[in-house]
């Protein structure tokens, strides 16, 4: 009897469970069929599409002037007989797309931003904040007649134990061209200080090797000739003294050996070491480094500076590795200062720079001025 009054006050109970279960059931397979899935992934994907490209800016612009001034070159074989040289007028073509948080000293005067500014700071390894940062600029450049492509590219994370970072640069007026991923330890000291410590992984031509180095000669002199030719030029001696060199299209590029040896030869080395290194694989770089930044600002005082140094590089089995062509190990360096300080009212002092040291090419950037203003 108690077994059997037991079940009949547990039917209740079981049957309602039962029902529970398969209302809810229900209720799930109901949901889901009514939920437009393709609608859910690209809600999340606009979320996170908005959040990318928050507070970033787009940014295009053109830029123009005038070069040096024309030159009248005089000449006297023939009679009297001016050629003038023309340099075409200068410009800068920029694009590009950042999310860098603003420090509390950059000029904040300009309306838009058109990539022509200045802005040491985005080469500091710690922004302003923590979070996501990133950079995308290009462009095309003509000074005094020379043309040239810069580009520097970079996405950088920073949290209050690490820091993350990869970068593209390329620098047409200082020759320089690499790929560089960094992972490091943060250690914060205070409120202002920070240092870092981790990996940098690099991939660049092989800097250090000289095409050249094969042609020289016992004595020290190159032998220029011989490798022109080899290039495809030639040379016609008319057995009277006379020489006349051609080009590997046929056209006469010089009569004499002064022109030859000052005009054209020059052209050729510099064409044969180009293609040279084009011709060679990039190489990977694993190095050891070590980091610091510093940023204090108020309004009268500010003073930022970061610095990076690889004391250590580990070897690797290419032959064109950069341990190879300086025989062993190497220090390259990074850093930047921006100082600001006003003393008065009036009077105002300031110096910006930053200077790079990689492998055997250096680059730097620098600007020091004072201001006074008349109250």
């Amino acid at each position: 009897m108690k077994k059997l009054l037991i079940l009949f006050l547990l039917l209740p109970v079981l049957s309602f469970s039962q029902a529970y279960h398969m209302s809810v059931d229900e209720i799930l397979k109901t949901e889901l069929r009514n939920t437009d899935w393709s609608k859910t992934e690209s809600s999340k994907f606009k979320k996170t599409l908005k959040k990318v490209f928050k507070y970033s800016t787009f940014y295009g612009a053109v830029s123009g002037g005038n070069s040096i001034s024309d030159v009248d070159v005089y000449s006297v074989t023939d009679g009297l007989q001016t050629n003038t040289v023309k340099t075409p007028f200068d410009y800068s073509i920029a694009l590009g797309v950042r999310k860098i948080a603003r420090f509390g000293y950059e000029n904040r005067t300009n309306v838009f931003f058109d990539g022509t500014e200045k802005t040491y700071g985005d080469a500091a390894t710690i922004g302003k904040i923590n979070g996501f940062e990133y950079l995308f600029e290009a462009d095309w450049t003509r000074q005094q007649g020379t043309s040239f492509f810069n580009q520097d590219h970079f996405l950088r994370y920073v949290a209050n134990r690490w820091i993350a970072k990869v970068e593209y640069v390329q620098d047409g007026v200082a020759d320089i061209q690499y790929f560089e991923a960094s992972e490091r330890y943060r250690q914060k000291v205070g409120d202002k200080l920070s240092f870092n410590i981790g990996a940098v992984q690099r991939i660049s031509e092989p800097y250090g090797y000289n095409p050249l180095e094969s042609w020289l000669l016992s004595d020290g002199n190159l032998h220029y000739t011989q490798l022109a030719i080899q290039e495809g030029y030639s040379v016609d001696f008319d057995g009277f003294g006379g020489v006349t060199y051609f080009d590997p299209n046929g056209d006469v590029v010089a009569e004499n050996t002064q022109v030859w040896e000052a005009v054209v030869i020059p052209e050729v080395l510099s064409d044969y070491t180009i293609k040279e290194r084009s011709a060679l694989p990039s190489q990977w770089n694993y190095s050891f480094v070590l980091g610091f930044d510093f940023y204090h600002y108020t309004k009268d005082f500010w003073l930022h500076s970061w610095g990076n140094v690889m004391p250590v590089h580990i070897k690797t089995n290419s032959e064109y590795s950069y341990h190879n062509f300086n025989n062993g190990q190497w220090i390259d360096y990074s850093g930047g200062l921006i100082l600001g300080y006003k003393a008065t009212k009036s009077l105002g002092v300031f110096l910006e720079g930053k200077y790079n040291k990689y492998w055997n090419r250096q680059w730097h950037n620098f600007s020091v001025g004072i201001n006074y203003i008349i109250l």
